[in-house]
């Protein structure tokens, strides 16, 4: 969509038939459903951050993570609310990219793009390498080389996402099933054990088990406030519900219901697991080279939890790789109709699915395979380092563009849904000052944070170069050229 098409909306009278459309939108079936969309906002919110990340951080924050995820749940729940507001005043599969383009320019466009793109592609070369790491847990797969495990995982998923949308729900909706039924399944054992002081490792649960091993904050305030950028990264994937909506038949009826139920799902999945993990065992008990639920079920005699778990652990890091190249597949072709993408990436086949966009995505996890089999032992931790970058980038620019739809909305230049974020603008500038926060207490973290920041102007360098690269071919949208990729 070009500017002069972004200046003529914003004149129309608000009651016009049609907003500002984006040409990326055409031609993408309809075939989600109320379910797909459901478990997508489901499984966006539950993934490896809490089924493995989670004993780490209760080792290091002890039992105050479960405020940490309190909190940046709650600004998650902004984030995807104000994203939810947008899908129902324009619904589209170029979801944040498109309205950063009507909001804030083809510039604005350009970056979320491409830093989306930077998350979810580094995000992929993370997942690859987690499926790997976790099939080597059994000694079926031993022998097999990381990377040719990585390369399979990838090469099965690809395919899944290339068939059609629908396949894609549906996987989605399978793998969320079973996030969901395995947490439930832990959380009526918890309670149980609690409600009955069954022993767990020689400790009787109960509050006690905090009290008698240093509190709410055994070492002190500073390690909760260093794991949120880890807690805000295991809640990445929320805003794919916002992509989501661009193919489904009644956005304005699935939209709400999927976004207003992640709230209650961060308190009871998120939040509720933490709690009882924290009174079942004292956190020094936990491990980052462990599921914290298969320590709780490990110290109770369940056989063959480790073996369960993993493949839940498993199913979390596939969903999250399904995700990625649809996610990303939908954002380059919004990008490639404006020209700030490569024009392949705007290509469709005949089942309506990008797949351009998707082969790029994918043309970087191959560079992962590459890493792995170079790196095999760093090659998780410096992928997610850069992915984290892209995540919080994403949530300010959907932020921001909120702030400048609702200022248009009060001038009268475009018309707010019922279906609001509250309390805006405050809402907005609280959420982006909160994001900015935690990027910047990363520098207390010389390991791994202080890195990720000093990768910030290399990120920002490949941002201009690439801009000048593409900028006399942006907003090329009606070229003849172009518009035969969709044919």
């Amino acid at each position: 969509m070009s500017k002069d098409s972004v200046g003529t909306a914003e004149v129309a009278a608000p009651q016009a038939a049609a907003s500002p459309a984006d040409a990326g939108d055409a031609g993408y079936s309809k075939d989600l459903k109320h379910r797909h969309v459901n478990m997508i906002a489901i499984g966006g919110a539950i993934g490896t951050g809490l089924f493995l990340g989670a004993g780490g951080r209760l080792h290091s924050a002890g039992p105050a993570l479960a405020l940490a995820y309190l909190v940046c749940g709650a600004f998650a729940f902004f984030v995807v609310r104000a994203l939810g507001e947008l899908v129902l005043y324009r619904p589209s599969s170029g979801s944040f990219v498109s309205y950063a383009r009507e909001f804030l320019g083809e510039k604005g466009a350009y970056v979320a793009g491409w830093m989306y793109f930077l998350n979810w592609s580094t995000t992929g070369i993370a997942d690859i390498t987690a499926i790997a790491l976790y099939t080597h847990y059994w000694s079926l797969f031993t022998s097999i080389p990381q990377w040719v495990l990585a390369l399979v995982a990838l090469t099965v998923v690809l395919a899944v996402n290339l068939i059609s949308v629908k396949i894609f729900g549906e996987m989605e909706f399978w793998f969320a099933i079973v996030k969901v039924a395995t947490l439930v399944a832990f959380m009526c054992v918890g309670i149980f054990l609690l409600a009955t002081r069954h022993q767990v490792g020689g400790q009787t649960p109960g509050p006690g088990v905090i009290t008698e091993h240093g509190g709410l904050l055994p070492h002190g305030a500073m390690p909760v406030v260093l794991v949120m950028q880890g807690v805000i990264f295991a809640y990445a994937a929320l805003e794919l519900v916002g992509v989501a909506a661009g193919e489904t038949a009644e956005p304005e009826k699935i939209v709400p219901r999927a976004v207003n139920s992640i709230m209650w799902r961060v308190g009871l999945f998120y939040v509720g697991s933490v709690v009882l993990l924290a009174v079942l065992l004292p956190g020094s008990l936990y491990s980052a080279d462990e599921s914290p639920f298969v320590t709780v079920l490990s110290k109770i005699g369940v056989s063959g939890a480790g073996d369960v778990m993993n493949l839940v652990v498993l199913t979390a890091a596939m969903s999250s790789l399904n995700s990625g190249l649809y996610s990303t597949g939908r954002i380059l072709r919004s990008m490639a109709m404006a020209g700030s993408a490569p024009r392949f990436t705007a290509r469709m086949n005949r089942s309506q699915v990008p797949y351009g966009g998707i082969l790029l995505t994918c043309a970087v996890c191959v560079l992962g395979v590459g890493l792995n089999f170079l790196m095999p032992g760093q090659a998780f931790e410096i992928v997610l380092n850069i992915a984290s970058l892209g995540v919080i980038s994403t949530w300010v620019i959907i932020m921001i563009c909120h702030l400048v739809f609702v200022r248009r909305a009060r001038a009268g230049l475009v018309r707010r849904p019922s279906f609001r974020l509250p309390g805006s603008p405050a809402t907005e500038i609280v959420t982006i000052v909160f994001l900015i926060a935690v990027l910047g207490l990363m520098w207390d973290d010389p390991e791994v944070g202080r890195r990720t920041l000093l990768l910030i102007p290399v990120v920002a360098a490949a941002l201009v170069a690439g801009w000048f690269a593409v900028r006399d071919r942006v907003s090329e949208a009606t070229d003849p050229e172009l518009s035969q990729l969709t044919e």
